[in-house]
């Protein structure tokens, strides 16, 4: 399991390519997991959460959080 160290400055996010090439991701969920990388590591992650900052509904940020633990994104 890879971990990801994130270089977040005030108004940019420097992350790496890993999950944005694993082609066995969808783009919702390479979206997703991006955003949440660029979040404060204190962030409220809960699902609730989520979808106040997307336009995703409940079972769709589900769906997607599904996709990144079954390919060993979420632990």
């Amino acid at each position: 399991m890879a971990i990801f160290k994130i270089e977040k400055n005030k108004n940019y996010t420097v992350m790496s390519n890993y999950h944005l090439r694993d082609k066995k991701l969808s783009c919702k969920a390479k979206g997703l997991l991006s955003v949440m990388l660029s979040l404060p590591s204190d962030w409220d992650y809960s699902i609730n959460v989520l979808i106040s900052i997307s336009k995703k509904g409940i079972k769709a940020i589900r769906n997607i959080l599904q996709e990144l633990q079954k390919y060993g994104y979420l632990i």
